[in-house]
């Protein structure tokens, strides 16, 4: 190879990464399946954030929350991330 393609290779590996990084900002930040349109994604939120607050101290340990945390997560509105 020469200097060249390396350097599109280089360009091109630094994209992907870039591009894996944003995906996984938003899957992060949806958790949802990708599929559901804004109703289902509202629906998906409001089930899971009032699931939340149901949890005992133990199933809060689990998933590694606070009470806390879950408490704030669980009181935001459908709309907010």
């Amino acid at each position: 190879m020469n200097g060249l393609s390396d350097v599109r290779l280089s360009l091109h590996g630094q994209e992907l990464v870039a591009e894996q990084e944003q995906t996984a900002g938003r899957a992060s930040s949806r958790s949802a399946p990708s599929c559901l349109g804004r109703w289902g994604l509202y629906w998906h939120r409001l089930r899971t954030r009032r699931a939340l607050l149901e949890l005992s101290a133990e199933q809060l340990r689990d998933v590694g929350l606070s009470p806390d945390e879950a408490r704030e997560e669980g009181l935001k509105p459908f709309w907010r991330q």
